[in-house]
This record gives C-alpha cells, sequence and structure tokens, in this order.
C-alpha cells in the first residue's frame, strides 16, 4: 500500500466507498486527514450507523475483494479499497457525533481535548461513548461543538485542527 497519496485522489476512492455502502447506512461520513483536507492522505476513514448490517456486510466484502477485510474489535473494519486502508468506524445515533470528533483528529486535537477532560476530572471515551464527569455522568456528546463547550474551548472546525 502506498504510504500517503494526494487528497484528491484520496477523496475520489472515499466518495466511491461512501456511494456503494451509503444504500445501507443511515449515515455515513468520512472523517479523518479527509475531513480536515490535509494535502496528503496516508488512509480513509469512514464513520457509518448501518441501516441493514446484513446487505452493509456483503458490499463491504464486495468492495475489498480479493483483499480479506479486517476486524479490530466489534466497531472497527479495516478493508484495502484500490490499494487503500479505508477503516470503517461502526457508530449508533448515541456515538456518532464523540465518533467523528475522535475520527477526524488530528492526534494533536484529541490529546488537547482529553487533556482539557483530564483537567476537570473528566474522560472523553475514544470509542465514541462521549464525555463524563468524575461520576461517570455523560455531560457531552450529543454534538462535536456540545463537546468543545463543555470543555470551555472555542470549536474547531475539522479543517483547523490540524
Amino acid at each position: 500500500m502506498p504510504s500517503e497519496i494526494f487528497l484528491e485522489r484520496a477523496e475520489k476512492i472515499a466518495e466511491a466507498v461512501v456511494a456503494r455502502l451509503n444504500p445501507y447506512c443511515k449515515k455515513i461520513e468520512v472523517v479523518g486527514s479527509i475531513r480536515r483536507k490535509r494535502p496528503k492522505v496516508h488512509d480513509i476513514d469512514i464513520v457509518l450507523i448501518p441501516s441493514d448490517p446484513w446487505n452493509l456486510h456483503h458490499e463491504i466484502l464486495g468492495l475489498c475483494r480479493p483483499f480479506p477485510a479486517r476486524m479490530s474489535g466489534s466497531k472497527i473494519m479495516s478493508i484495502n479499497v484500490n490499494g487503500m486502508q479505508v477503516d470503517l468506524y461502526f457508530a449508533d445515533d448515541a456515538t456518532w457525533a464523540t465518533l467523528l470528533l475522535i475520527r477526524t483528529g488530528s492526534k494533536e486535537n484529541n490529546i488537547r481535548l482529553c487533556s482539557a477532560a483530564k483537567k476537570n476530572g473528566w474522560h472523553l471515551a475514544a470509542n465514541g461513548d462521549g464525555l463524563f464527569d468524575e461520576t461517570g455522568k455523560r455531560i457531552a456528546g450529543d454534538t462535536e461543538s456540545s463537546i468543545y463547550e463543555a470543555l470551555g474551548l472555542k470549536y474547531q472546525r475539522p479543517e483547523e485542527r490540524g
């Protein structure tokens, strides 16, 4: 697999994947370095909420033939499409916004958000569950901006996140 490709090519591959999977998804969005509009991309990250898991799974397998799909836990699947690694993150309504935030990155932005949470004694769950206070109560995560707001930070558009 190539170490990185230009944004425009990655966007074309991502658009083709989304077009194939969209009929079987309640929601689907490209995240990661593509959403941040980085000039070069190492892989393609997509967050989705299945609406038809059976047919979605078969479509995914059809996309990556002859390469195998690899599961990493129950919520992440890695496939190879046109020589690019595509990581699919499976969400539900409750985890959607937090997964968009975390999987868009950048790593540095995620560290900044997690550090801000930790300063308050809180926890930002990387699995998409949301932002939790010291008692374990979910205090934000329905939208990306709700997490920034709860942390007392100015919302950053994806392309501003590094």
